[in-house]
């Protein structure tokens, strides 16, 4: 009776659907064509299609994980079962630390379509982002949360958003915008896949949402074709539409979405360039959500100060890890103020995390999925794309290596790196490793 009653109650596959797309849709889409394409030219669109390519095998393996071991904790889960406590502490420092690297950046996207909009220059742009950080970590300290419905509602938005602008620009396209087709080689394709994995993190959602699923056994893999096809001709139809219209200008456009609205929509288009940068304050305002309470986690095992374990407790607000995480972006939101790192950077850093994090859920599918079967092989396929990936990361390697390295040395047997502090918390007794929501990233920026 009870179970019935659950599966009625439970996801239908285009709800499912919905909320996978919304954890791999973002507001890096927004700028990340225009970056994308002064790394690698027009073909840059290969990157895009590879990056599209590779992550099916990606998908797909995150599904069969869900499907034949489910769990809300996802990737920590898996990574804890294969590998143990200290490898889940390293998954979750590549997260938790990732954000003021992300954060910033997705507020600095939508500060610039709103001095965009405004007829605003650099201060607008800046202003505009230090709002948007100050209203996701003021909303989070106050303990106000976005529910599921308005984040598919935004995820909604954005699309439609996206599709307008490729309706409207498309007639405006020019077969020659794409020549030199590579005028950097092709090897810079690969540099410019590795920072557009902003745009292609999340695959691992599935993975916090089967056990919701009505029906997993038929609409996990449905699921994740429906995100595939949509992810993919939204990402191709931009990227497309961008090169083929801005040509030789998008490598220096700042709001290449907003650029392509206005070919269409002239000076009207300034609303909906501003609803555009309205739309990245659901991906900063989760993504420091899930990050302050993972950080409250981490502290809660001992792997950070144990003074962030305050607010660790169901419903409480973890004000502690909100703090260092506050002051962690407004040095690294300064630091591109003062044009120490620019957008790319920060980009790059975060993207690396973020393809790291991805890898080990990956790896350790290989422990825990039966041995030469069909789904064993192509976690391997996944793991071995998502490596290549981090290796073009380039100097932003040192990110996640260096965070790996901090992690096991907090994470090891007897470590005192982090027990100055004094604060304790019931949540910390018989755990093994971080809380479920250890590198679950529920949505991207």
């Amino acid at each position: 009776m009870n179970t019935n009653s659950s599966k009625q109650s439970g996801l239908g596959l285009f709800r499912a659907t919905g909320i996978y797309v919304g954890a791999i849709l973002g507001s890096g889409i927004l700028v990340l064509p225009a970056i994308a394409a002064k790394e690698a030219g027009p073909a840059s669109l290969l990157a895009w299609t590879l990056l599209l390519v590779f992550c099916t095998p990606v998908s797909f393996s995150f599904a069969e994980m869900s499907r034949q071991q489910p769990d809300a904790g996802g990737i920590a889960h898996f990574v804890t079962r294969a590998y143990g406590r200290r490898a889940a502490v390293v998954a979750g420092y590549l997260f938790y630390f990732a954000i003021p690297f992300g954060a910033p950046a997705t507020a600095v996207i939508g500060g610039n379509y709103i001095a965009h909009a405004l007829g605003g220059g650099r201060g607008t742009a800046l202003v505009a982002a230090a709002l948007l950080l100050a209203a996701a970590f003021a909303s989070n300290a106050v303990g106000i949360r976005m529910s599921s419905g308005i984040q598919l509602v935004l995820m909604v938005l954005l699309v439609g958003l996206l599709a307008l602008a490729v309706a409207l620009a498309a007639p405006f396209g020019r077969a020659g915008n794409f020549e030199p087709f590579a005028p950097h080689g092709y090897w810079a394709v690969g540099g410019a896949a590795s920072l557009l994995f902003f745009c292609f993190a999340g695959w691992e959602a599935v993975t916090h949402i089967a056990g919701e699923f009505r029906h997993p056994e038929r609409d996990l893999k449905r699921a994740t074709w429906l995100t595939l096809i949509v992810v993919g001709v939204v990402y191709l139809g931009v990227v497309s539409a961008s090169v083929a219209v801005l040509g030789p200008a998008l490598p220096g456009s700042e709001v290449p979405i907003a650029e392509l609205l206005e070919k269409g929509l002239g000076g009207f288009a300034a609303p909906l360039t501003a609803a555009a940068a309205v739309l990245t304050f659901g991906p900063v305002n989760t993504f420091v959500a899930g990050a302050s309470r993972l950080g409250a986690s981490l502290a809660s095992d001992g792997v950070l100060p144990r003074a962030l374990a305050r607010g660790a407790g169901p419903g409480e607000v973890p004000t502690a890890s909100l703090g260092l995480l506050g002051v962690m972006t407004l040095l690294s939101f300064g630091a591109a103020a003062a044009g120490l790192v620019d957008l790319q950077l920060q980009i790059g850093a975060a993207s690396a995390c973020f393809t790291a994090v991805t890898a080990f859920g990956l790896l350790a599918g290989i422990r825990l999925l039966p041995t030469r079967t069909p789904a064993w092989l192509g976690v391997i396929v996944a793991a071995a794309v998502m490596l290549a990936v981090l290796l073009f990361s380039g100097w932003a390697l040192v990110v996640p290596l260096g965070l790996a390295v901090a992690a096991i040395l907090a994470g090891r047997p007897g470590a005192r790196v982090w027990q100055l502090g004094r604060a304790k918390t019931p949540t910390s007794a018989g755990r093994r490793g971080p809380v479920p929501a250890a590198a679950r990233p529920p949505a991207r920026p």
